[in-house]
């Protein structure tokens, strides 16, 4: 009985606070404004992706260790794993890409480490790049996935720029199941994400 209360002690503590507060007031609110009769019709947060392109930059050989281990280190404390690296699939000369030559570093998160980056992402990076107002929110595809780009990681706190050699950018990608982008605009404004105000963006 102790062992079964620890267990559920220890899910209590690794579930974010965005998690709880989709399940228990999000996901009620996007089921009685689109009208959802069934909770499996529910949009489902899957995945985050985060994508760094390093193939242009590793053409130089004097930055080549430099671009590799930046980014690598950058991937692994923003996200908590290790990325992969990710081989260029055909060759394209106007970029200067091979076939089968490095091309970027990807992260994949899932479940409660997916949540937790979404938090810090929304609350601590987003906030600090410069002169931000506002997110747009026209970068949905049609099933509801979003993207997002960072200049440079300099915008992560934990990320000390005493330290790096070489800055980059990143694209975010945040992938939702069964969903559209009305109901993942939804969802992530509710959770917190800054879009601009839609008075602003129209006056824009």
């Amino acid at each position: 009985m102790a062992a079964q209360t620890d267990n559920q002690s220890d899910t209590q503590a690794r579930t974010s606070r965005l998690q709880q507060l989709y399940q228990e007031t999000i996901a009620p609110k996007v089921m009685k404004e689109f009208g959802l009769t069934n909770v499996h019709q529910l949009p489902r947060l899957a995945k985050v992706v985060i994508n760094c392109g390093v193939g242009r930059f590793l053409e130089n050989q004097k930055l080549k260790p430099d671009v590799r281990d930046t980014v690598i280190s950058t991937l692994t404390t923003i996200s908590g794993q290790r990325p992969v690296m990710v081989m260029a699939r055909k060759s394209v000369a106007n970029f200067k890409v091979r076939e089968g030559a490095p091309s970027a570093f990807m992260v994949t998160l899932r479940r409660e480490r997916m949540w937790h980056f979404l938090d810090r992402l929304m609350n601590l990076a987003i906030p600090r790049i410069k002169d931000f107002r506002g997110l747009k929110d026209r970068s949905f595809d049609k099933g509801g996935t979003y993207s997002l780009g960072l200049a440079e990681q300099a915008v992560w706190p934990e990320i000390n720029m005493a330290n790096v050699t070489f800055t980059h950018g990143m694209h975010i990608n945040i992938v939702f199941e069964r969903s559209n982008p009305e109901m993942s605009r939804f969802i992530l404004s509710e959770l917190g994400m800054p879009f601009v105000r839609k008075e602003e963006a129209e006056a824009a």
